[in-house]
């Protein structure tokens, strides 16, 4: 996993030893919220983070069974030249067939969920983070025990995730149109970080929210060592 800090901020973030993480903290938001920025600042602060990404991008790897299972049942369309998935073309395919898309999930789902409790469990920094675009949308909120929702208009959303991207306007609003809304993610959250704000502040905003999950952290592991 990554982790880059210094010694001061690995040594707040960090438990001593290998004692398991004690709190396990989803981090979600939508397209252009600006999600990775934020879990690359609490990776900053000593913390370790799961990529819900990497995990679905891992499993199908070239030599990975489900490649092998995909291609079996999609053909050699979906493979590229060098073996590898064509993710494009087998979203393509997905996208309008309703149940092709539920024989991938079945077979994806649990291989993915897998590959991250794998990771949760062998984490040790003061509380772990799950970082996972559609925590709420699919069952990977069970994992977790806090949730962190990062935030923001969806018209500053689409502004900057056309910015980044360089996608137009219609194509980001049909993203966020196919997620759950806004307001049902921020119903569900158990903290909101507001990423409207400056760049330059959201350090200061990453930290406040991280000495509260410390906090929750410690009470967590006094509870499980209580129960002990």
């Amino acid at each position: 996993m990554n982790s880059t800090a210094s010694n001061s901020s690995s040594q707040s973030g960090s438990q001593s030893g290998s004692q398991s993480s004690s709190l396990i903290v989803g981090l979600t938001g939508g397209i252009g919220s600006g999600k990775s920025t934020v879990a690359e600042a609490f990776r900053q602060l000593g913390i370790e983070t799961v990529d819900a990404d990497q995990a679905s991008r891992a499993v199908v790897e070239l030599g990975m069974p489900a490649l092998t299972a995909i291609g079996e049942r999609f053909g050699s369309q979906i493979i590229q030249g060098d073996g590898n998935l064509d993710r494009a073309a087998l979203r393509q395919i997905i996208f309008t067939d309703p149940d092709q898309k539920l024989w991938l999930e079945s077979l994806l789902h649990p291989l993915i969920r897998d590959w991250i409790v794998e990771r949760l469990q062998a984490a040790t920094s003061a509380y772990v983070i799950l970082e996972s675009p559609l925590l709420f949308e699919t069952d990977q909120h069970q994992l977790v025990d806090k949730t962190v929702l990062v935030d923001l208009p969806v018209e500053l959303q689409i502004d900057r995730a056309c910015a980044r991207d360089g996608n137009q306007a219609d194509q980001i609003q049909r993203i966020i149109d196919a997620q759950m809304p806004r307001e049902e993610k921020l119903s569900r959250a158990d903290i909101v970080l507001d990423n409207a704000q400056p760049l330059e502040s959201l350090a200061a905003r990453v930290t406040a929210v991280h000495q509260t999950l410390l906090s929750l952290a410690k009470s967590a592991s006094a509870s499980q060592e209580k129960n002990l």
